[in-house]
C-alpha cells in the first residue's frame, strides 16, 4: 500500500513547483418555467459552441452524441454525470483573471443560445428542478457505472434515498500545485476551516432537508460514497507524517474496476483490504452478476472524495464548495489562493483563533453545525469573526501577488 501511494500520489509532487491554478465549475442547466431540462437542447448547445467558438468535439456518448468539447487553449466544456449539468474544466492558468475572462466569453455564448429556448445556466449547488428532470446518466460506461453503484444504496437503510443525486449536485473546485514538503501542512490547515467555508459559500438548499443550506455534504456523505466514512468529507484530525497520511487514505474505498474495457462495480472495500479478497461479487452495467478476482492493476481506479484531496497530478484539489451565484463565481478560488499564499500566517491564525477555543476542534461536527440556516446569536458572532479573520488573511495573500485578484473577494 505504501508503494502504491508513493508511486501514484507522492512521487507526483515537486519540491519547488511553479504555482498554477486549475478551476473546475459545474452548473445546472435549468428550464426557466419549471419544466424538465430538454436534453436535445443541451446536446445541441455543444454543437453550437463548436461552430461559434471554434471548439472541437473530443468525446461522444454511446449514442454518438457529443458530450465533451475542447478549445485550442485546452479548456474543456462537458456534461458532468447527466445531460442537465454543464462543467467547465479550465486549462491550468497563472492568474484568476485569465480564467474569469475566458469563462465570461463562454458563458455569454451559452446563455444567449439557451435563453432562446427558455433555458439558462444558474449559479446554484443543486438543480432547482432536480425532482422533475430526467436524471439518467450520460450514456457512457463510466457514468452508467457510477449511477448504478450509487443505486446500491437501496440495500442500506442508513443511507438517503436520493440515489440519483450525482445528476443534480454542482460544485466549484480549484486545485493548486504544492510541494512535497508542504502538502500535509496545506491539508491540515484547510481541513480546519471547513466551518467558515460552509458559512461563506453554502449554496445548496434542498427541499427535503429543511433548515440546511449545504445539502451537498449530506448527499455525498450519506450515500454509497460515504458508506466507508474514511472515504469522504473532512479529515478527523491532523496528519503528522506521510506514513500517517498513507495509513488513513488506505482506509478509503475501492468500488469499481475495468476489465477488457468493461466497467464492473461492487460494494466498497477499504483499499488496504482489496488485494486480500479471494473473489468479489461484482456487477456489470448491463445488470449481470460477476465474480471478480482482485488484481493489483485495479488499484489505479482508486478515488476518494475528501474535501481536500491530493491528486495524481501533484496538486491539492479543494472540493467542498457549492457552485456559487454567477456574479461571484470566482470568490472560492480567490479565497483558497489567497490563503495558500499566506500559509504560515493561516497556520498562526488557526493556532490563536478564539473560534476553536469557543467551539472546540471537532472539524466534522463544526462543518455540520455551520451548514444550518438558523444559527444562534453566539454562533453567528463567532463564525463571523472567524470568517473575517480568514478573509483578511486571504486578501493579504492576493495583494502579495500584486495582480489585483483581491477584487474577487469584495462582496464577502
Amino acid at each position: 500500500m505504501e508503494q502504491f501511494f508513493h508511486e501514484n500520489y507522492l512521487s507526483k509532487l515537486k519540491e519547488n513547483p511553479e504555482l498554477f491554478i486549475g478551476v473546475e465549475l459545474e452548473f445546472p442547466i435549468v428550464h426557466l418555467h419549471g419544466q424538465a431540462t430538454d436534453h436535445r437542447l443541451t446536446i445541441s448547445l455543444l454543437r453550437h459552441l463548436v461552430q461559434l467558438l471554434d471548439f472541437a468535439i473530443v468525446k461522444f456518448d454511446d449514442d454518438k452524441q457529443p458530450i465533451e468539447i475542447v478549445a485550442a487553449n485546452g479548456d474543456l466544456i462537458l456534461f458532468e454525470v447527466s445531460y442537465n449539468t454543464l462543467e467547465f474544466a479550465f486549462a491550468k492558468a497563472e492568474n484568476l483573471f485569465e480564467v474569469a475572462g475566458r469563462f465570461q466569453i463562454y458563458l455569454d455564448a451559452i446563455q444567449s443560445f439557451l435563453v432562446q429556448y427558455d433555458h439558462q445556466l444558474v449559479g446554484a449547488g443543486i438543480n432547482p428542478n432536480w425532482d422533475i428532470n430526467d436524471n439518467r446518466p450520460v450514456v457512457t460506461g463510466r457514468y452508467q457505472m457510477l449511477m448504478q453503484y450509487l443505486s446500491l444504496g437501496k440495500q442500506h437503510a442508513e443511507l438517503h434515498p436520493y440515489m440519483d443525486y450525482a445528476a443534480y449536485i454542482c460544485g466549484s473546485q480549484v486545485q493548486f500545485d504544492v510541494s512535497r514538503s508542504q502538502f500535509l501542512r496545506v491539508l491540515n490547515a484547510f481541513n480546519k476551516i471547513e466551518a467558515a467555508k460552509a458559512y461563506l459559500f453554502a449554496n445548496s438548499s434542498f427541499e427535503p432537508l429543511t433548515g440546511c443550506s449545504l445539502a451537498r455534504d449530506y448527499l455525498w456523505e450519506a450515500s454509497m460514497h460515504g458508506l466507508i466514512p474514511q472515504n469522504v468529507g473532512i479529515y478527523p484530525s491532523d496528519f503528522e507524517s506521510e506514513a500517517d497520511y498513507i495509513d488513513f487514505k488506505s482506509q478509503s474505498s475501492l468500488f469499481y474496476t475495468i476489465r477488457d474495457g468493461d466497467y464492473m462495480y461492487f460494494e466498497p472495500i477499504p483499499l488496504r483490504e482489496y488485494l486480500g479478497q479471494d473473489e468479489i461479487h461484482a456487477y456489470g452495467i448491463n445488470g449481470e452478476n460477476l465474480m471478480l478476482k482482485p488484481e493489483s492493476r485495479d488499484l489505479k481506479n482508486h478515488r476518494s472524495y475528501h474535501y481536500q484531496e491530493l491528486t495524481r497530478r501533484g496538486t491539492i484539489e479543494f472540493r467542498s464548495i457549492c457552485t456559487q451565484p454567477l456574479d461571484v463565481t470566482f470568490a472560492p478560488a480567490a479565497f483558497h489562493l489567497g490563503l495558500l499564499m499566506e500559509l504560515e500566517a493561516l497556520e498562526d491564525l488557526l493556532e490563536r483563533s478564539s473560534f476553536f477555543k469557543s467551539m472546540g476542534h471537532d472539524y466534522v461536527q463544526l462543518r455540520k453545525d455551520f451548514s444550518r440556516q438558523n444559527l444562534s446569536a453566539k454562533e453567528k458572532e463567532v463564525i463571523q469573526a472567524f470568517s473575517e479573520e480568514l478573509l483578511s488573511c486571504a486578501k493579504k495573500g492576493l495583494q502579495q501577488r500584486g495582480l489585483g485578484e483581491e477584487v474577487f473577494l469584495e462582496h464577502l
